[in-house]
């Protein structure tokens, strides 16, 4: 019984201490122009010693059910990443010794979501789930057996199985022939995560949702969700809505979709048919329909109001890898037409996000994409892929309006990467419609992001990890009605402000710090943040003359990295204006985290949107 204790105690006592164990694996290299992180300086000494408690609480705990049981739930044993120092690395520099060799044998080990040893309820999850089927990570490879090994396209793999939501990490390494030195084999390991969850809602006017998905039915890595709608004051039916998603149909990497039902006096039907641009030299096409009728927010009334709309978007591409420049030039188009014939009043002036259309639009640009390895900034401490790179596009077409027509013109550029004091990205796009009959710029709009987060610091055993948002939005030559003023968004504004204000200006500073503690109870990672906002916004040209809003908070956000569902995140904030206290946000639950990150391949034409 005193042996038991014991144990137990010592136990307890590591998770005080650390509740993670040093990561085991093959050295990583970094670009030489990389300045390590901060919490790459950690003492090399105390590491082992850590190491031999953990070897030995692991040994000891291991005898008993018990001891064995708490050891399972408090210690996660983590797959080999960068947490021990902190660095993006390229990891395409560790195959750089096998580019151009032979791709010969390609093995797959599947694994379930928990290891087989895990406690009862580890063990009763894997029973429950059906494994991803290996030919459905087959057919995610970008490389085939007999072909050239390329680091990048290696790389390139890795990000695409890691973003499918089925799997929670994916491995992939190059071996050797021992027969052939001119061949290399490829293993890839992977490890599924729970995709079955439930989800639900609570709208005005008593709507209701309830609905459950499965993101991997089957093993197929198909995502079925159904909706349904109720009202919890009278408990009247509401309709149901059905989604399917093929992620990779056949092998082609076309990915198709359906949506249809009713929510209410909502009610979907949309199809879809689209492949992107993943390799430097590739082409994307993209086919879908909508018919949708939803209540839309209208930003200068401040209330929703019916919309019935129809959509059919045809779009297609084509980009070529240019050697010389390590860039790929790429051309596009697009076709959309759009049918509205529920809807708010209109006129030549007023709601044009309302009006009939038919739009053809053509793109040409350059664009450079790469990846490295980092983690603890979108993710809490598994592996993530970092786009870097450059795109430069020129858009412009022609558009057959409801009440008059016009060209449009557009530019954008783009642009992120790693420097010495973190990860900086930037992006301006300005974009304008010319009215073919009097020649005048109308509805013109640019928009300015900023975005930087630095490199990872130490506190005690935590980590540090600080960003930085600036945007600038600003129209002119508007119209009235919908979406020809801009107001304070989820993407664009101040996270505990409720206040109504719109404008035709705005600019936002977000800044936030981020705390990622060691303790992972029963695998769960955990995320402290506070947050400061700063904005302003209104109709002045000189955007320091608009309305002044500030928000501050702290929160927590909790992630297990084998559950399908997102972040969970509890948020306390409160906002301010130039008279004091405004309306505010201030508890928040939610699944949001921040900004997803920015890529820089090439998309179909888009025309500037003002929101």
């Amino acid at each position: 019984m005193f042996s038991r204790l014991c144990i137990l105690l010592l136990t307890l006592l590591a998770t005080a201490t650390t509740a993670t164990e040093l990561p085991v694996g093959p050295k990583v290299y970094k670009p030489e122009h990389f300045t390590p992180d901060s919490a790459g300086r950690f003492n090399p000494g105390r590491g082992v010693n850590d190491q031999r408690l953990y070897d030995s609480i692991r040994s000891k705990t291991s005898r008993r059910r018990v001891p064995r049981m708490l050891y399972r739930m408090l210690f996660v044993r983590p797959v080999l990443d960068t947490t021990a120092t902190g660095q993006a690395i390229d990891e395409s520099v560790l195959l750089e010794p096998f580019a151009g060799k032979t791709i010969g044998e390609i093995s797959i080990d599947r694994r379930p979501i928990f290891d087989a040893d895990g406690n009862w309820l580890e063990r009763a999850a894997n029973k429950t789930h059906m494994l991803t089927r290996e030919r459905v990570i087959r057919r995610d490879l970008l490389f085939r057996t007999g072909e050239q090994l390329d680091p990048q396209t290696i790389i390139r793999n890795k990000q695409l199985l890691r973003s499918r939501s089925y799997l929670s990490d994916v491995d992939i390494s190059v071996v050797p022939d021992p027969v052939d030195t001119t061949c290399v084999n490829i293993a890839i390991t992977t490890r599924d995560s729970w995709t079955i969850s439930v989800d639900g809602g609570l709208h005005s006017e008593g709507r209701t949702t309830v609905g459950v998905y499965d993101a991997n039915i089957f093993g197929t890595g198909n995502l079925l969700r159904i909706n349904t709608n109720f009202n919890r004051e009278d408990f009247s039916y509401g309709g149901n809505l059905v989604e399917y998603e093929i992620p990779n149909v056949l092998g082609t990497f076309y990915t198709a979709d359906f949506a249809g039902g009713r929510d209410f006096y909502n009610s979907t039907l949309s199809l879809g048919l689209r492949k992107e641009f993943l390799r430097p030299t590739d082409y994307e096409i993209g086919l879908t329909y909508g018919d949708i009728r939803e209540k839309r927010y209208m930003i200068e009334q401040d209330t929703s109001l019916l919309v019935k709309q129809r959509d059919l978007d045809a779009w297609g591409g084509y980009s070529h890898l240019i050697p010389a420049l390590r860039s790929s030039f790429y051309v596009t188009g697009r076709y959309n037409y759009r049918r509205v014939s529920e809807r708010p009043s209109v006129s030549a002036d007023y709601n044009p996000i309302l009006h009939d259309q038919d739009a053809l639009l053509a793109g040409v640009g350059l664009y450079r994409e790469r990846f490295y390895t980092a983690n603890m900034v979108y993710g809490f401490g598994l592996r993530e892929y970092l786009a870097t790179g450059y795109k430069a596009e020129l858009v412009s077409g022609y558009v057959w309006g409801e009440f008059r027509d016009a060209m449009y013109l557009g530019i954008s550029y783009v642009t992120g990467g790693f420097r010495p004091v973190g990860y900086l990205m930037g992006g301006l796009t300005l974009g304008s419609y010319i009215d073919t009959g009097s020649g005048m710029w109308r509805q013109s709009a640019v928009d300015v992001d900023l975005r930087w987060f630095s490199n990872l610091f130490m506190l005690r055993r935590s980590r540090i990890r600080q960003f930085l948002s600036l945007n600038y939005t600003q129209g002119w030559n508007r119209l009235s009605g919908s979406d020809e003023s801009i107001r304070f968004t989820d993407e664009n504004g101040l996270q505990a402000l409720k206040e109504h204000v719109i404008g035709t200006n705005r600019m936002i500073l977000n800044t936030e710090t981020v705390l990622f503690s060691p303790y992972h109870p029963l695998g769960f990672r955990i995320a402290f943040f506070g947050f400061a906002d700063f904005g302003l916004i209104g109709y002045s040209p000189n955007i320091f003359k608009n309305e002044f809003y500030t928000s501050l908070g702290i929160g927590v956000r909790l992630r297990n990295e084998r559950l399908v569902f997102n972040t969970i995140q509890i948020r306390l904030g409160i906002a301010f204006g130039k008279p004091g206290l405004v309306e505010s946000e201030y508890f928040r639950l939610s699944n949001a985290t921040r900004l997803e990150q920015w890529r820089y391949r090439p998309t179909r034409p888009e025309i500037v949107t003002f929101e």
